[in-house]
């Protein structure tokens, strides 16, 4: 999953868990005062003592010298390579966050596709004049079919002057599921008609549609989200290749 999403997810989560920080080494103190938020302690490999902490919405780890008089800012290895400090943010806190950020998703008002027991939900974010939003849509009809996948739309207005416009037009049509439909079946040339004046519900609706997609650090459309198998939030901008519609269809 991109980096910059889950920085974003960070941002918008709150971390359960909260960290003791009366009696911390004076040197993790002294990071505080540096603008890191201390999140909770933990014990690295060979015995250090770490702490898990966020700077500007970035996970950072903290080891202390076995003379707690300093602290070192930075990944720790271990003898194969791996960034064990990167597992410990990736679990807890990035991959929590995408859950949080996920309930948000699944909770917002949306054009509803696919049965409620599909293996897998989807939500994507779409823009009426956006080609590869159709072609993902056209993608997606077999797999709402045969329930494999939901896909709930979320409606922004973000390519073109009249997006917006066109976006409202489907939500304050009277079925705005047929609507859409109707819409990216044509590949976009069956429009709905234009309203004198644009419903202020649609309105809202497209303004918070935007707000989510900006907050996640998705800069196009389509902007894919699904919460795996394992509940880690994923996230693909652009039509999917081969590989990724693979691993959505199985919810991988």
């Amino acid at each position: 999953m991109m980096k910059k999403m889950l920085m974003a997810c960070a941002l918008l989560a709150s971390v359960n868990a909260q960290a003791q920080t009366d009696n911390l080494p004076e040197p993790v103190k002294q990071m505080e005062k540096q603008g890191i938020e201390i999140i909770k302690p933990f014990t690295a490999p060979g015995g250090v003592q770490g702490w898990l902490g966020k700077y500007q919405d970035t996970g950072v780890t903290l080891y202390l010298t076995p003379d707690k008089q300093h602290v070192i800012s930075g990944y720790m290895y271990d003898a194969q390579g791996n960034n064990l400090s990167e597992k410990i943010i990736h679990e807890e806190i990035y991959i929590p966050a995408g859950r949080e950020m996920w309930k948000t998703l699944d909770k917002a008002a949306g054009i509803q596709e696919g049965s409620d027991k599909a293996a897998c939900k989807v939500v994507v974010f779409a823009d009426p004049f956006c080609p590869y939003c159709h072609k993902f849509w056209q993608q997606a009809q077999p797999y709402l079919k045969d329930n494999s996948i939901s896909l709930k739309t979320l409606l922004v207005g973000v390519l073109r002057p009249e997006s917006g416009r066109y976006a409202a037009a489907v939500l304050a049509s009277k079925a705005p599921l047929a609507t859409w439909q109707v819409m990216q079946s044509s590949n976009g040339k069956n429009k709905p008609a234009q309203p004198e004046k644009t419903a202020p519900a649609a309105f809202r609706q497209i303004q918070y549609n935007q707000y989510l997609m900006e907050q996640l650090g998705a800069n196009g459309t389509p902007a894919i989200y699904y919460l795996n198998k394992d509940k880690a939030l994923q996230q693909i901008v652009g039509l999917p290749n081969a590989e990724q519609m693979a691993d959505l269809v199985a919810c991988k």
